[in-house]
């Protein structure tokens, strides 16, 4: 399908009431300037590190040691280079990414792909449902199946914090980073690594295609580090910022915006291989391979690492990335919706209705099989998300590499053919996962 210029003027932005809300202050140092921006970053990175991350780097780290660190580097590098795009489609042409869609292609595309969107962020929501009510019971004892029905209740925590504004939306997510981050460099330090694996494990391998069980894990670590919700995420609250709409005002905020969004992103990069590698650590090490439930990895790091607290601390990280991703799951649903079929409803109403959609499966996996199957149901969940990636990413590519769509934003060829390449791995990584299960 060719890509023209917009068929639209951009309409009323997505999340309009904190729309251009944020100043950014003129003649002030790039530093200062620099500071006005730092904070979609951080909301994006939320996203990779979520629960569902949880349950691929510890099912990863404990059955292949070190190996999937590289996989884990590289699911970083893929993000880092699209959540660079979303900005830029943001910046240059005032929409984010769902607008874009609806504007460029008939309703027979764009209504699938907005439901696809849609099942994206159910299968998110899922792993915060569950990652959520694990770290409510690790924590306080409480059941999962209350638990579960707990985590509906975050619905005031996001009430209260879209009144207060979106600076103090952005200054708790990175408080909530930062508390997350603390926990892990105290375990990493309680299990002393062997350091040298650890550099090794970020060397590609072939075993990681080869191996079928190892592809699966990898797959999965891809689809959670790479989250579609987060595409449209970062290019609708990229949109907060009151930049300059003059060419040199548009180069800058792409400019800040991208440094914002890639140094928040290694912090993610530290926290998922933090939770890779104190996995190998402990568990691999010990051999303990079929670590695959939250509860149960939690339960063996007190033993092993010969310290009460580092349970503890699992379970407060475990919490606080729950309770992250709550908020930025949210925002992304409201952006999906208001952009693929300009229809909009109260935040409160739309994560209850995301809400009890995700808490069907998880409740039925509970009740069915018991707590022990739920690490199975938050890696199949990742899964769903890597398959549900090209259909978010090649809209993308197209987009930013249209000069008639971008004007002197346009992306440059050589980051267009990268994103293009990630776009057709993990096509290929798709295809090849779903020819091995259905040929068992």
């Amino acid at each position: 399908m060719p890509i023209h210029a917009w068929r639209t003027d951009s309409t009323t932005p997505s999340l309009s009431e904190v729309f251009r809300s944020i100043a950014v202050p003129r003649g002030a140092s790039p530093f200062r300037r620099f500071l006005a921006f730092i904070g979609p970053g951080y909301l994006v990175a939320v996203g990779y590190m979520d629960p569902g991350n949880w349950a691929t780097s510890l099912a990863g780290g404990a059955a292949f040691g070190y190996t999937l660190l590289f996989v884990a580097l590289l699911s970083n590098i893929m993000a880092i280079l699209l959540q660079s795009l979303c900005a830029r489609l943001a910046i240059a042409s005032g929409r984010d990414l769902a607008q874009a869609c609806r504007d460029a292609f008939p309703r027979w595309v764009s209504v699938p792909l907005w439901l696809f969107a849609e099942a994206a962020i159910i299968a998110t929501d899922l792993a915060e449902v569950i990652g959520t009510a694990i770290g409510l019971n690790l924590l306080f004892g409480i059941p999962l199946e209350i638990g579960i029905f707990i985590t509906a209740a975050d619905v005031f925590l996001i009430l209260w914090l879209q009144n207060k504004g979106f600076r103090w939306i952005e200054a708790f997510i990175i408080a909530l980073l930062a508390v997350i981050a603390a926990c892990f460099f105290v375990q990493i330090a309680m299990a002393d690594p062997d350091w040298g694996a650890v550099i090794a494990g970020f060397a590609p391998s072939t075993e990681i295609v080869t191996n079928p069980q190892m592809l699966y894990i990898a797959l999965g670590i891809i689809g959670a580090t790479v989250m579609p919700h987060n595409l449209y995420l970062h290019s609708g609250i990229v949109q907060t910022r009151a930049f300059g709409q003059d060419p040199g005002g548009k180069r800058e905020a792409l400019r800040l915006a991208t440094w914002d969004s890639t140094i928040a992103l290694m912090l993610a990069l530290l926290v998922n291989s933090s939770i890779l590698i104190l996995a190998a650590a402990t568990f691999h090490a010990s051999g303990t391979t079929e670590i695959v439930e939250i509860d149960q990895a939690h339960a063996l790091l007190s033993p092993l690492l010969g310290s009460a607290i580092a349970p503890t601390l699992f379970g407060i990280a475990l919490l606080c990335c729950g309770l992250n991703a709550t908020v930025t799951a949210t925002m992304s649903g409201q952006i999906v919706m208001e952009g693929f079929i300009a229809f909009r409803i109260s935040p409160v109403l739309r994560r209850l209705i995301t809400r009890l959609i995700a808490i069907v499966p998880a409740m039925a996996v509970i009740l069915l099989y018991g707590s022990e199957e739920t690490g199975q149901l938050l890696i199949l969940s990742q899964v769903v998300l890597s398959f549900q990636l090209p259909f978010a990413i090649v809209p993308l590519v197209m987009f930013t590499a249209s000069r008639a769509k971008m004007g002197d934003l346009v992306a440059p060829r050589w980051l267009t053919a990268l994103c293009a390449l990630i776009a057709a791995t993990i096509i290929v990584l798709n295809v090849n996962l779903l020819a091995t299960v259905l040929l068992g």
